[in-house]
């Protein structure tokens, strides 16, 4: 090299940071306006996605301890015309079976709404229905009684002439105590009130209704048709579904295991990661909105600075700064930006999560990646961000710059 020569200009990456920080707190509240889009987007993105996974960590729950414990079967013969579709004694064969908890018929009874009375003469309903309920159903649907008390295997048997009916239906008789032994009318036929129940963990609509003893359904309007199929409920202990499903045609008609229709519950970890799937990808679209939009305002305002700037560029340019080295301050300073706003965006994202696990006695879920990947979000939407603006400022020549 010639002693004359001018040795060309360099920019470490120490001199690189100062330089950007400096520019941006030169001017804090643009700075600070400039990564709020990008922190509306990480904290979004980060809030949607564990909320996601925290509600889908709460529905996997809720569906162990009910829907994984339900199976239900059918009688695909059942006809208008036939006989009642299961043996007299279902619910002693499915009560044999290791893992039941409890197990019976039933089926909605073929009366008008209108024709359900608290007596005969009192006003008769428009909204309740009539259900056959086996005793041993009682122990499968699990309602809560607040009178009274369900009728037993001997009613059933007996044919007795007794109802349970729900607590909204009891207030609109005028049923407020069953030590008096209050009477409704079905079709102008009396039944006792026995029990009433405030909840059903497997069928509510035994809420609203009266129900009674399948043999005496049987007795007054005979089985169920094929409009009013009956219907076999059984709850089972938690992992033993599966097992009592392949059982339950056997148990029921060992002389044509394929007559009875088995409704197993589906596989809960099948459930969990469909419903956190479509949550995912559901709320995962606003929050790459709001990225685009942050990216957008950095990439906006960036440019305005540019042009702001042109004097202070051209002289830079001057003084021996080359094309890249103007290029890559506005790049540093647009992914400062970007990773400044995906950290403060993670933190309060984690924050929104805490909060709404708190209010809703939930378990938060957060994904240790995510924490992680959040932020480099952020430095990439600013990186992306500050292309073009930087390439425009690596563009400016001097001359023309100083003569504005």
């Amino acid at each position: 090299m010639r002693p004359w020569a001018i040795e060309p200009s360099r920019l470490t990456l120490r001199q690189l940071i100062a330089e950007c920080a400096s520019s941006l707190v030169a001017r804090p509240g643009r700075s600070a306006l400039t990564a709020l889009g990008v922190v509306l987007g990480v904290g979004t993105f980060v809030t949607v996605v564990g909320l996601a996974n925290t509600a889908s960590g709460q529905i996997s729950s809720a569906f162990d301890a009910l829907s994984a414990t339900t199976v239900t079967a059918t009688d695909a013969r059942v006809s208008d015309s036939g006989p009642f579709p299961y043996p007299s004694d279902t619910d002693a064969r499915l009560a044999r079976l290791h893992g039941i908890v409890g197990a019976g018929t039933i089926w909605h009874l073929d009366v008008s709404p209108d024709q359900v009375g608290a007596g005969p003469t009192a006003e008769t309903l428009s909204t309740a229905d009539v259900y056959a309920v086996s005793a041993g159903a009682w122990r499968a649907v699990q309602p809560r009684v607040t009178q009274g008390r369900f009728y037993d295997a001997f009613a059933d048997r007996a044919r007795q002439r007794v109802a349970v009916i729900g607590a909204a239906l009891a207030k609109r008789l005028g049923i407020t105590t069953l030590t008096t032994q209050p009477a409704i009318t079905i079709q102008d036929v009396p039944f006792t009130v026995v029990g009433v129940i405030s909840s059903s963990v497997r069928d509510p609509e035994l809420l609203l209704s009266v129900s009674i003893p399948r043999g005496t359904a049987q007795a007054l309007w005979g089985s169920p048709g094929a409009k009013t199929a009956a219907t076999v409920v059984v709850a089972t202990r938690n992992g033993a579904a599966s097992q009592v499903a392949g059982e339950i045609p056997a148990a029921l008609d060992p002389t044509d295991e394929h007559a009875i229709s088995v409704t197993p519950p589906p596989d809960p970890r099948s459930l969990r990661d469909q419903v956190g799937n479509d949550l995912n990808a559901l709320l995962v679209v606003l929050a790459l909105i709001c990225l685009a939009v942050g990216a957008v305002g950095i990439a906006n305002t960036t440019l305005v600075g540019v042009v702001e700037r042109t004097a202070e560029i051209g002289l830079r340019r001057a003084l021996g700064a080359r094309p890249r080295h103007i290029g890559a301050q506005i790049m540093g300073e647009s992914a400062v930006l970007g990773g400044v706003g995906g950290l403060v965006g993670t933190s309060a994202g984690i924050l929104v999560i805490l909060a709404v696990s708190l209010a809703r006695h939930w378990t938060a879920v957060m994904s240790p990646q995510l924490a992680l990947l959040a932020p480099a979000i952020g430095l990439g939407v600013g990186s992306i961000a500050g292309l073009y603006p930087a390439s425009r400022a690596a563009r400016i020549e001097p001359t023309e710059a100083l003569r504005r």
